[in-house]
């Protein structure tokens, strides 16, 4: 990796620790066009995929977006619990759960690269505390 491009990588993790709801990456460049106008998709692009590769950025599957793992860097998946009202993303680890998973898709002989867990719904604040239905 270039200089350039850990500096890169650097404030595309600084705009997404800012948020609390996930961005796109088109989002994500056009917050980092405010400082550097040349920005260019690609760049965004290579920047996410090796945040991801380090463990530092998750992709939010059914929303095409991407969030920061708070607390640093993740080696293994965590649940997403996703607001489809406000947006809000909260991060939860589940070990057990991952392991389980794995256990299950390991039975075929299946090995599994990453772990997406997605639970969409209400928020606290959006909803009724969470009671569903």
């Amino acid at each position: 990796m270039t200089y350039r491009g850990e500096i890169i990588q650097a404030e595309v993790l600084a705009v997404l620790d800012r948020q609390t709801c996930p961005m796109s990456a088109y989002a994500i460049l056009d917050e980092m066009r405010k400082s550097t106008p040349g920005m260019a998709p690609p760049t965004i692009y290579r920047a996410l995929a090796a945040l991801r590769k380090r463990g530092y950025v998750q992709r939010v599957e059914s929303m095409n977006a991407f969030i920061a793992y708070r607390g640093g860097r993740r080696r293994h998946g965590a649940v997403l619990s996703i607001c489809d009202d406000c947006g809000l993303v909260e991060q939860n680890d589940a070990p057990e759960l991952i392991r389980d998973i794995g256990a299950i898709t390991g039975q075929s002989g299946f090995a599994a690269a990453r772990y997406v867990v997605e639970v969409h719904g209400l928020c606290a604040s959006c909803g009724d505390g969470g009671v569903s239905a």
